[in-house]
């Protein structure tokens, strides 16, 4: 629930049109309900303005299963739901158990999200741009940019522009330039960052991969690489984190 449907509710009980106890119960599990394994927060959309999002790894497809049921069941503002980090069969419980996203739901393979588009409405004022180094970089990328898209910004896709060929990234500057916010996905030594910093004024949301030979220790080259970006833009996020970059990036785009 969004907090004008919250004032609309009140609003509909002040005006007689809508009797108290229904609003009770349709507020009833409004901050949260227990499934027993989880407790599913009803609440964060009206704090937060984007719905609860799913973490899949580690959960049981049937687990998953019953969060997005519950979240369709209870939430009236016809929010997106996005499952992050899950697999072929999270998506078939997922599509099992809730027939009313039976065509709705779809499976992203390459990032493992599993989204349900109920709403397009742009809440973002400007544009997201998701630059990626290289190719193996892209399925962090592609976390970012579908959530960055299912919280209701504009984002596009620029892939495959690392240092080792700069001119392919100089050729888009002056698309970077009109972003709001970029978020810069890189592994091996993590130097993308700094170079998209230096060439735009808008803030840099800097993704660590775990890309990389056995020097890059899973990430941490590159993430130490941008932690101490001589660009003053750049900001990180944890490794292979491109969920989280998008969050930020959304929050960003809406002030």
């Amino acid at each position: 629930m969004k907090e004008r449907e919250l004032h609309q509710l009140l609003d509909l009980v002040r005006l007689g049109a809508l009797p108290p106890d229904r609003a009770v119960a349709r507020l009833k599990h409004l901050p949260f309900e227990d499934l027993g394994f989880a407790k599913v927060d009803h609440h964060r959309s009206l704090r937060q303005g984007y719905a609860e999002v799913i973490f899949g790894k580690g959960k049981t497809p049937g687990q998953v299963a019953e969060i997005v049921k519950s979240m369709l069941r209870h939430q009236t503002s016809r929010q997106n739901i996005l499952v992050t980090r899950a697999d072929a069969a999270i998506f078939k419980a997922v599509r099992r158990a809730n027939p009313s996203a039976r065509k709705t739901a779809k499976f992203h393979a390459l990032s493992g999200a599993i989204t349900i588009e109920r709403s397009r409405e742009i809440t973002g004022k400007g544009q997201i741009f998701v630059v990626s180094a290289g190719t193996s970089d892209i399925p962090v990328a592609e976390e970012a940019l579908l959530t960055a898209r299912m919280m209701g910004n504009r984002a596009e896709p620029l892939y495959d522009v690392g240092v080792a060929g700069i001119h392919r990234l100089l050729e888009h500057r002056e698309k970077l330039a009109s972003a709001r916010v970029i978020i810069c996905v890189a592994g091996m030594e993590g130097a993308l960052p700094s170079v998209v910093g230096g060439l735009v004024g808008v803030p840099v949301i800097a993704v660590p991969t775990s890309t990389g030979y056995g020097a890059s220790f899973g990430g941490v080259a590159a993430l130490l690489g941008m932690l101490n970006s001589c660009a003053s833009n750049v900001t990180v996020v944890n490794i292979d984190n491109g969920f989280g970059a998008a969050c930020v990036a959304s929050c960003i785009n809406r002030l």
